[in-house]
């Protein structure tokens, strides 16, 4: 740290010359372009994957749908290591060395896809390897403005690989792959003389780095009582999430009663995997696929509708950020589940007939589909489990909910090419009937978190249990509170010892920031 920090005039600590809302602008450009390259590896392989240039390259990829399937979902299976990794190393590493590393294995794993030569089965293994690799680097924060970044990352990507179609045949799949280097190398450059995360200084008892780093962040002295009690407040939170040698077993995740840790724990998971199977990545992985394949367009319009497809996305994934609050977290669910199921409902419907006419009604579909999951699902599994999840088990049941993400990611993105090529419309009819079966429970079993505090939370699900009501119905019930009524209603419930929920550290909890909340374990978003 002390290679990188200076200080200005008034005594202030700068890193790359900048402190407050400056340092902080500086590393928001890092973190969104880490999601622009999220976005990035998730649409590059959409236009390319069918492409002539990429087939006489990788025969393997055209013998059937198997092939291609795994080819493109072996990329999550890299992201599903990465995160583990991450989850058990992390932090030891701490954030500026996994960001480090991350990076690094990235353009690693770029490198080895595009130096692939010959068409042996050899070099199809050394692209399978290199797109692993390339999904293993590292995975951070999300919110809904975060969502956006993601979505307009996938955007760039469909556009490169339209643009890159018209050019000579090697150009066309090894310039769109190796222009994710760009995104890594902004990110390792920036991040030479950014600061390590002070929350992860104050875990490991490094005080006073951590309060030179928040001092520039909110660009006073380091000896300013406004940063002295901001450090305290952190560390609250951190010795209430377990740290200092306070863990949180593993069994604490399989508790019930007035906290209902389990419950908590299946209902973020739940939302991870209702995401996957709502189709969201058959789409955005596969778009050109299904129009050249489902509706008989040629590559050139699937590249091109593709592309618009993904400003589409790309335009809805933005509005998340607005709606989020506005309409809150559970009808947000709800609204976009309705629509992403009547989407699939019209595109498998316009499929039947067989005629090209008919076929245009389909394209529709995928198009409110992808709007429907950009201003909706998108954002709210990652937001989600960070709300409804307390702080004492936070960390390790985001772990689960990210492990079901990918793992579930993987599977929708190796199948779809088997049904595609199978079932025809019925793969669509398959991901409308999941859509409308993830209804009742998201009504019946998802309490509303939009505007609550932590200890409120902890709160509506202490009241489902003791007063035995539907937890649904205990949030609709239980009031907004002032920190006082909190107390009250806690003591009432009979929340008295350390290891209880609600009124734990009130001061660190009620001091969160909304990118506190986001943290997701390792995890990645779609």
């Amino acid at each position: 740290m002390t290679r990188t920090v200076t200080r200005n005039s008034e005594g202030v600590p700068t890193y790359w010359g900048r402190s407050g809302r400056a340092l902080q602008m500086l590393i928001t450009t890092v973190a969104t372009t880490d999601f622009l390259l999220f976005g990035y590896d998730q649409g590059v392989m959409s236009g390319i994957i069918e492409g002539e240039a990429f087939l006489d390259a990788f025969p393997e990829a055209g013998y059937n749908s198997s092939w291609q399937g795994f080819i493109v979902s072996i990329y999550a299976v890299g992201c599903l290591c990465g995160a583990i990794f991450i989850l058990k190393f992390g932090d030891k590493l701490g954030r500026r060395k996994a960001i480090f590393m991350g990076g690094i294995t990235m353009i690693i794993g770029v490198v080895i896809q595009i130096a692939c030569v010959g068409t042996s089965a050899g070099s199809t293994a050394q692209f399978i390897v290199g797109r692993f690799i390339t999904g293993a680097h590292n995975r951070g924060k999300v919110i809904c403005i975060e969502g956006g970044n993601v979505a307009v990352g996938t955007l760039i990507a469909y556009w490169i690989d339209y643009g890159c179609s018209y050019g000579p045949a090697d150009l066309t799949w090894r310039f769109p792959i190796a222009f994710q280097i760009v995104f890594a190398l902004i990110v390792l450059i920036i991040m030479t003389r950014l600061p390590e995360s002070p929350r992860w200084l104050l875990s490991h008892d490094r005080q006073d780095e951590a309060t030179v780093i928040l001092a520039a962040l909110n660009a006073k002295p380091a000896d300013d009582p406004e940063v002295k009690i901001e450090a305290g407040v952190i560390l609250d939170s951190i010795k209430a999430a377990g740290g200092f040698g306070e863990k949180t077993s593993f069994k604490v995740l399989f508790t019930g009663g007035k906290t209902q840790h389990f419950r908590r724990m299946m209902l973020g998971a739940s939302s991870q995997f209702m995401q996957q199977l709502s189709g969201c990545n058959a789409v955005i992985y596969y778009f050109p696929v299904l129009f050249r394949d489902s509706i008989g367009t040629s590559q050139n319009l699937s590249l091109l509708l593709g592309g618009i497809n993904m400003v589409v996305y790309a335009l809805f994934a933005t509005t998340s950020m607005f709606l989020v609050e506005r309409v809150g977290r559970r009808k947000l669910y709800l609204y976009g589940t309705v629509g992403q199921c009547l989407s699939m409902v019209l595109v498998f419907a316009c499929l039947i007939p067989g005629d090209p006419n008919s076929a245009k009604g389909a394209a529709v579909g995928l198009f409110t589909y992808i709007a429907f999951f950009g201003a909706t699902w998108l954002p709210l599994p990652w937001l989600y489990p960070a709300e409804i999840n307390p702080l004492k088990t936070r960390a390790k049941a985001n772990a689960f909910s990210t492990v079901n993400n990918w793992l579930w990611n993987f599977f929708i993105v190796m199948i779809t090419p088997v049904l595609i090529s199978s079932i025809h419309w019925g793969t669509y009819l398959f991901f409308a009937i999941l859509n409308a079966s993830f209804f009742p429970v998201i009504y019946f079993l998802f309490p509303e978190t939009s505007g609550r505090t932590l200890e409120e939370i902890d709160l509506i699900f202490a009241k489902g249990y003791l007063e035995k009501m539907n937890y649904v119905t205990a949030a609709k019930e239980l009031p907004h509170m002032t920190p006082d009524e909190i107390d009250a209603k806690s003591r009432e419930y009979g929340f008295q010892s350390s290891d209880d929920e609600a009124g734990q550290v009130k001061d660190a909890r009620f001091g969160e920031k909304e990118e506190d909340l986001a943290y997701n374990g390792g995890g990645q978003m779609a």
